[in-house]
């Protein structure tokens, strides 16, 4: 894609976002091919929002999110910080079509990691993290059928970024557990909706947060301190709509909740 192309689906897809609509997909004329033109149009959308980044998402962790979203591989999108929210908001669900809660372990990052050559060690990663924390995304699509559309189109979409909740930074000695097994239970209106654990996470959240900061050395972007990282959902996503009290807890490591409005 020329410097155009990408201009023109990041408008589009900027465009859709501000009307709160929705689209089959992006233009031929600029559509995204590749997940490496997927991020450059991601970049984009997010420069014409004129926002902060708050930090980042991955998509599809685990395999009941691939499944989801139709893909066969984690993705990564920017998390835009005027749709970020502290736990116990309220938080809009207006047009949302995925209308879905995911329960997800996030890490506030110390120090930068900046792109280079080799890989990042999970060590490396781990040695950069300042606090771990309880989250909850709600995701949503600017496609019609999100589940069809492909990773380079999805990736340009901000990996289906729509509104982040993070709880309180744990005061558990988290480094300690062994975050594989831990589990976390969502619930809806006072009723347990699903269980998961962070073995559901590409293994381990840690992994997961390893796979990102070295995706994003590989497209050219730095993983920065004060950064947010949410590592995908640990349950299968949890059905909600207008009017939930949705609740991720999280055991030792605290609990995160969120009102949908």
């Amino acid at each position: 894609m020329d410097n155009y192309a990408v201009s023109e689906a990041g408008k589009f897809i900027w465009d859709t976002w501000q009307a709160n609509g929705r689209v089959g997909s992006i233009p031929a004329t600029c559509r995204p091919s590749t997940r490496s033109e997927g991020y450059r149009v991601q970049a984009e959308v997010a420069r014409l929002s004129g926002q902060g980044l708050y930090g980042w998402k991955i998509a599809a962790t685990s395999q009941a999110g691939q499944q989801h979203i139709g893909v066969d591989a984690p993705l990564a999108g920017r998390l835009l910080d005027k749709r970020t929210f502290d736990s116990g908001a309220n938080v809009p669900l207006a047009n949302n079509i995925m209308k879905v809660a995911e329960a997800e372990f996030a890490f506030r990052m110390a120090t930068d990691l900046p792109p280079r050559r080799t890989n990042y060690s999970t060590a490396e990663v781990l040695a950069a993290v300042a606090s771990l924390h309880p989250a909850l995304e709600i995701p949503d699509s600017r496609y019609h059928e999100f589940a069809k559309i492909g990773a380079p189109q999805l990736i340009a979409d901000c990996a289906c970024a729509s509104y982040f909740v993070l709880g309180p930074a744990t005061g558990a000695d988290w480094r300690q557990l062994d975050l594989v097994e831990h589990r976390a239970a969502v619930s809806v209106n006072g009723k347990l909706a699903r269980e998961g654990k962070g073995a559901n996470v590409l293994g381990d959240p840690r992994l997961a947060l390893t796979w990102i900061a070295n995706e994003l050395s590989s497209t050219g972007d730095t993983l920065r301190a004060g950064q947010v990282v949410t590592t995908g959902t640990c349950v299968i996503p949890v059905e909600i709509d207008h009017g939930d009290h949705v609740v991720a807890d999280f055991g030792v490591i605290g609990r995160v909740e969120a009102h949908l409005t």
